[in-house]
């Protein structure tokens, strides 16, 4: 669903070999569905848009589209060519909402549902999309990294232009699906994001008989740790997008969790209406959503509810080889190491403390900053490590000051300085490897959420004391130590943090089985809660003035809800926690 600029080589080919799992499936038991027959959405798993991506700071959501999304443009409704079948409905109007002249309707379930892997069948029927119209069933993935290194599966789009050579046909007979994800080969000028396509100058549509207006047919994705395929399911016929599987190995995106999209744009970058005037598509218009439901696939599949992270505890490994511990990453496969300014820093030469891998790094341009981060491609719960040190072996010149931090999901950096001819952290630089041991206390303060971890290690030069010489340093040997032993990270409690919000919270029963929560902040607000015990799930809430509200659903008397909040104050730019309390349902 993201368009921006997509050139350069292949993320992903082809697969010239059918594999038997996606070309042969063998579908199992159904892990979840979302079958939309309740009386309105369940906000348990769903979060719906409302805006015009201005709000986040990227209009027309990266794709220059014209609408404005509404949750009123959603609802549960019985679809009237097919009344026995109650559907999700998302609808495009023209309408007037501030700057933009049409609105529609998104929704996702992000932090609610996540998926990874099986057999994804979505029953769905679109409207006449005419010219203007772009509908969509797509998926993002969780990881914390930004697109589209993070990945973007796209199940069904429609409206979109149709490749030159192709005998013309109704934009109402013409969908296709796409894979889109980080590729270096596609570094190239005009696409600085790297973003590749699978669907670059490849076969990726469908030309069904029929005009798929106002008539529900089946849509596809068939997804394993080798393979993905795309098909539409057209009155019993099963038609492939591709000519043939997508092979995924070598994209580690398509290995990590994902979760679901659903909208109808107006215009945008993907359709040949690039401003109002040019939507001649027939307004008001309808997508109807049957269910969406989610199989195994040759024993392959798992559906999370709720943000889906077990804490980490123990001993994690940021960067090592041969320390033992509880759980860990490695570069290239669950975490990359990013150098900040390649004008100042390369790789070094300096061999490693321990094991064969080591991060070894040359300042080449005295005089400039320098930095670099590991960055981890999913987020890490690292609560229970507040108590504990991270622990690594430096190697450096003693003349030269440097930072080391860490960095949140909310963009919350905190550091601790290592001053030039100074032994800080018990670093001893006397021209061999030394040891730092940081407590994780001080380095997150108030304002690291160590609940949501996006880079478990940074360096970074100190302003106005940048290296008047060229060096070489290194790190190895990076852990995070709980100083608990763990023998099962799911059993550690997180501790409470060190400092919390000073934001109004408030929880109130609005019905027998609906409870409101609610939270005054200056910008956006989400709601962390387990019921009776259970999974803790993430939301974010619907602003509402001055205050934040959420309400949970489906809930009985005697149920115990126990939930706190993570805000944005908007004025110091900051990320904060409350305490943690607890309501029972009378």
């Amino acid at each position: 669903m993201n368009r921006q600029t997509l050139i350069g080589g292949l993320l992903l080919a082809a697969s010239a070999i059918a594999s038997a799992s996606v070309t042969s499936p063998v579908i199992g038991k159904l892990l979840w569905s979302e079958e939309f027959n309740g009386a309105s959405l369940d906000s348990a798993l769903w979060s719906t848009y409302d805006g015009n991506g201005c709000q986040i700071g990227l209009c027309g959501y990266g794709n220059q589209e014209l609408e404005y999304y509404r949750p009123n443009n959603l609802s549960i409704v019985n679809v009237p060519f097919e009344p026995a079948t109650r559907a999700l409905a998302i609808t495009a109007k023209r309408e007037v909402m501030g700057a933009n002249q049409f609105t529609s309707g998104k929704l996702d379930s992000a932090g609610k549902v996540q998926v990874k892997y099986g057999m994804i069948e979505i029953r769905a029927a679109t409207p006449s999309v005419g010219v203007g119209l772009w509908p969509a069933l797509w998926l993002l993935g969780t990881s914390p990294q930004a697109w589209p290194r993070k990945g973007e599966i796209d199940i069904m789009e429609q409206g979109g232009r149709q490749p030159a050579g192709l005998p013309a046909v109704s934009p109402d007979q013409f969908v296709g699906s796409n894979v889109i994800t980080f590729n270096q080969a596609a570094c190239v000028p005009g696409n600085e994001s790297c973003a590749a396509s699978t669907a670059w100058q490849t076969k990726n549509w469908v030309t069904p008989t029929r005009s798929l207006a106002n008539r529900f047919v089946l849509y596809r994705l068939y997804w394993t740790d080798t393979q993905i395929r795309f098909t539409l399911v057209d009155n019993g016929r099963e038609l492939d997008m591709y000519k043939a599987p997508i092979s995924t190995v070598g994209s580690p995106a398509l290995q990590e969790p994902f979760y679901l999209l659903m909208n109808m744009a107006v215009g945008g970058n993907f359709t040949p209406a690039a401003t109002p005037a040019q939507i001649t598509a027939p307004l008001p218009a309808t997508m109807y959503v049957d269910y969406v439901r989610v199989y195994e696939l040759d024993g392959k599949g798992e559906v999370k509810l709720g943000v889906g992270i077990t804490p980490e505890a123990g001993k994690f490994g940021v960067f090592t080889d041969n320390t033992p511990v509880t759980n860990g990453q490695a570069l290239g496969a669950s975490a990359d190491f990013f150098i900040w300014n390649t004008g100042s820093m390369s790789g070094g030469n300096i061999p490693p403390f321990e094991g064969s891998n080591v991060l070894a790094l040359n300042y080449f341009a005295p005089g400039q900053w320098f930095g670099g981060a590991v960055q981890s491609r999913q987020t890490h719960d690292m609560s229970g490590f507040r108590g504990g040190n991270i622990k690594l072996k430096i190697k450096a010149p003693a003349n030269v000051a440097f930072k080391i931090g860490i960095l949140d999901n909310y963009t919350n950096h905190s550091w601790v300085t290592f001053p030039a001819n100074t032994t800080a952290y018990g670093l001893v630089r006397n021209g061999e490897w030394g040891t730092a041991t940081i407590p994780v206390a001080e380095i997150a303060g108030p304002l690291v959420a160590l609940q949501s971890m996006n880079s478990l290690f940074e360096f970074l030069s100190v302003d106005g004391s940048n290296p008047a010489a060229s060096f070489q340093m290194a790190f190895d040997d990076i852990i995070w130590d709980s100083g608990v032993a763990a023998v099962n990270a799911v059993a550690v409690t997180a501790p409470a943090l060190a400092k919390t919000a000073a934001v109004p919270t408030a929880s109130t029963q609005t019905g027998a089985t609906t409870l409101e929560l609610a939270a005054n902040a200056t910008g956006w607000v989400d709601a962390h809660y387990t019921v009776n015990g259970g999974e803790t799930r993430t939301v974010r809430m619907r602003q509402d003035g001055a205050a934040s509200r959420y309400t949970l659903g489906g809930l009985k008397k005697g149920d115990v809800v126990e939930y706190r909040f993570t805000s944005w104050d908007s004025r110091s730019q900051l990320a904060t926690d409350s305490a943690v309390r607890s309501v029972v349902m009378k």
